[in-house]
């Protein structure tokens, strides 16, 4: 949520400015690393649940990239890109290349796959502790590999993909601190185990491991401390609202998710279909759970602790669906017919990695694939979800989800966003989140002395804010306050060098202010993670000419 300086009017002095600075710039000290068990701990007195869960879709939702590494090629006709994956020295890598006009080509060491390989899988790779997304993604049910959902129409590599907590949270276990001021740098490995562990579900064992008490049982606690279990990873939402000094990734099981991080729904009059809903919100739909309330739940038809082989799905789910309807049920309804799902349950197709159900969950009386009638409430675009935290949502849950909609260029969201940042603000002066929104409004509307005074209250709470920090600087250089536009550029850009656009903006103010063995400097550390940049890689070819173009 900002935006690139133009041309800047630098008739000006030389800056009197630091060098860029990298290598070895000092971040602050990371926080102690987490502690947390693998299965492995449990696997003495739970041998035969250790030995049937190491082989569910959950305990195989992350691990080493070359474990089930496919290796291959293709090209992408968009980009004119050929990306290789292959291994060398016992270790898998990912290498690209552009010949002829905008050349370019790289490698990277992949580390980590994440997803259990039902749809597909996506890897990840370290550059100076920063933790990235590949570009490509394998595709299981296609057997092929082809770019990442967000980036078919992509024309340039995207090579600086951050990879965030909230992916890592459901995918992997004993996640690690990040270094403060970043969302995706590490010290060490980003996280201790390979998929989903007991504890993520039962709680941390340490009392019980001591027999000083029981562990966790999802199915002895109360409903909606039950289902927050399922839900942290199960479901995805419209819009999700982090709150003030929570992080979802601290989540314990037993306590409520809802204390952690609020949702919203769409429920405007555009198709939602089947496929396009997560397990938990299509479970929501259905009548058996509507009729049965909070006695229905995933784990009534789902052992976490195990999978049900190919050949035994069938009679397993029947079992499920029987413990309700009964045997004198099945017995006149489509006897000669032993599988449920096929009718009530079925496969939803599935083009790419998304997080969203594979099967129906919404349980259909009768087989439809079309839109969700439930959603369509004409004239109301989201609702709080499950509805029984209605009560709990805030105007800044109202003001983020708006400002949200806004950054996605849902028309008529920006002034809902500012109409309800304007009440938030006062009800929440020194929320860091609520200040750069509303900051940023003003900076639209052009009210730069009130912006300023806005940023400049959200960095005294949060410091290290890049967005706040990128977004001050502008009305700094725009203003004409170099040094202190370039000060706040900096810090950001060291922090995250990855975020072209502010290295762009440093580039160019030590272009136009005769520094160009400077800006070269930026623009080169600009395509160390963003190789395929085409502002960057036009920008230096124009500050090579004579004389020198400071324009990208």
């Amino acid at each position: 949520m900002w935006e690139r300086i133009s041309a800047i009017g630098v008739s000006l002095l030389a800056l009197a400015v630091s060098r860029p600075p990298w290598p070895g710039y000092p971040h602050p000290q990371a926080q102690p690393p987490a502690s947390a068990s693998g299965n492995e701990a449990c696997a003495s007195c739970h041998s035969e649940i250790y030995n049937s869960y190491k082989n569910t879709v959950m305990a195989q939702a992350s691990g080493p990239a070359g474990d089930g590494l496919v290796t291959g090629d293709f090209d992408d006709s968009i980009s004119g890109v050929k990306y290789r994956v292959f291994t060398r020295d016992g270790r898998a890598w990912m290498s690209y290349e552009r010949k002829g006009e905008g050349e370019t080509h790289g490698e990277r060491e992949l580390l980590y796959f994440i997803g259990s390989n039902v749809k597909g899988r996506s890897y990840l790779f370290s550059d100076e502790g920063y933790l990235f997304e590949t570009p490509i993604n394998w595709y299981s049910q296609e057997r092929r590999w082809n770019m990442a959902p967000a980036y078919i129409e992509a024309r340039e590599v995207p090579m600086n993909l951050p990879s965030f907590s909230s992916c890592l949270n459901c995918h992997t276990s004993g996640l690690q601190p990040r270094v403060p001021g970043t969302r995706n740098r590490f010290t060490g490995k980003p996280f201790l185990h390979d998929g989903i562990t007991c504890e993520r579900c039962h709680g941390t064992g340490n009392a019980h491991f001591n027999g000083k008490g029981p562990i966790v049982n999802p199915a002895k606690l109360p409903a909606e401390r039950r289902d927050s279990i399922c839900m942290e990873c199960h479901f995805e939402g419209t819009i999700s609202i982090q709150q003030p000094g929570k992080h979802v990734y601290d989540f314990q099981p037993g306590e409520k998710l809802a204390d952690y991080i609020h949702y919203f729904v769409s429920t405007d009059d555009r198709d939602k279909t089947a496929e396009a809903l997560s397990q938990y919100e299509a479970l929501s739909l259905s009548a058996c759970k509507r009729k049965s309330g909070d006695r229905l739940w995933c784990g009534s038809c789902h052992d976490p602790h195990s999978e049900p082989r190919p050949e035994e799905k069938a009679a397993y789910y029947r079992g499920k669906c029987l413990s309700c309807h009964g045997e004198a049920f099945a017995e006149k309804h489509h006897s000669k017919e032993p599988d449920c799902r096929q009718c009530h349950m079925p496969a939803l197709p599935s083009k790419d990695v998304a997080h969203t159900q594979s099967a129906d969950h919404r349980i259909l009386k009768y087989p439809m694939a079309g839109a969700v009638p439930e959603l369509q409430t004409r004239g109301v675009e989201f609702v709080a979800f499950p509805q029984n935290t209605a009560s709990l949502i805030t105007t800044r849950d109202y003001a983020l989800a708006w400002e949200n909609l806004a950054e996605r260029k849902v028309e008529g969201a920006s002034a809902q966003a500012a109409s309800y940042l304007e009440k938030a603000v006062k009800e929440w002066p020194d929320d860091p989140a609520v200040l750069s929104a509303w900051g940023f409004v003003e900076q639209q509307r052009g009210k730069v002395k009130e912006a300023r005074t806005t940023y400049e209250r959200a960095l005294k709470v949060r410091p290290q804010s890049n967005t706040v920090a990128a977004n001050l600087g502008i009305l700094d250089a725009k203003s004409g306050d170099l040094q202190d536009a370039v000060k706040l550029w900096q810090g950001a850009f060291a922090r995250v060098p990855y975020r072209s656009a502010i290295g762009m903006d440093l580039a160019m103010v030590f272009c136009a202010a005769g520094q160009k063995d400077v800006a070269v400097k930026y623009v080169q550390r600009i395509l160390e993670f963003n190789p395929d940049y085409g502002e960057g890689k036009s920008l230096l070819r124009h500050m090579e000419e004579n004389p020198a173009q400071c324009r990208p």
